[in-house]
């Protein structure tokens, strides 16, 4: 077994239990920034579900909230209460413009890679994998919808209530269920 970093057994000994791989690639600075940062962004949650603020909250105050942690949030967009983001990882999420994000959805940036998990091995020590999210203009998300690491959800999508987003959506499409299936395209307008 290869020796511990200083930052492994420091973290190990107060308690996170994180794979050695992710100890190996932070410093002890890394780990204090992140320790202050993240009261910052947890201020910035918090403050998208107060109720002082529900007048303006879902066009102006979380679209701005969501931009100051790091996602890249398109104009004129809604965020309904209780979405979540993928706090630390919110630099991976892409809202495209008029896109319309429902109540009690969560947006996930990562996951465990499970490519190298085999009988006998410890799913505390894998690793974590990164992948964008990216969510096209004028697309719909409805409530309670889950939002998978890697995914992108194109242009003028609905997706059903209670869907769990596994795979990328084509534009102009209808997606519902557990995982999410198109199951209808959107017809384009007859012009007489």
């Amino acid at each position: 077994m290869a020796k511990l970093s200083l930052t492994y057994r420091f973290l190990r000994a107060i308690g996170l239990n994180y794979p050695e791989e992710e100890y190996g690639q932070v410093s002890l600075i890394t780990v204090i920034g992140k320790f202050f940062s993240n009261p910052y962004h947890m201020l910035l949650l918090s403050m998208m579900n107060w109720v002082i603020f529900e007048p303006i909250a879902p066009r102006m105050l979380r679209p701005f909230l969501l931009r100051r942690l790091g996602a890249r949030v398109g104009k004129d967009v809604y965020v309904g209460d209780h979405v979540k983001f993928d706090q630390n990882r919110s630099k991976l999420i892409t809202v495209g413009n008029h896109v319309h994000i429902d109540s009690g959805c969560r947006i996930l940036c990562h996951k465990r890679d499970l490519s190298n998990y085999f009988v006998g091995d410890d799913y505390a020590k894998l690793p974590y994998k990164e992948l964008p999210v990216s969510i096209g203009d004028g697309t719909s998300i409805g409530m309670d919808s889950f939002v998978m690491p890697g995914v992108t959800i194109g242009k003028g999508v609905v997706v059903g209530s209670g869907s769990l987003v596994t795979k990328d959506i084509p534009d102009w499409t209808i997606a519902v269920g557990r995982p999410a299936k198109v199951v209808k395209d959107i017809p384009k307008r007859d012009i007489d």
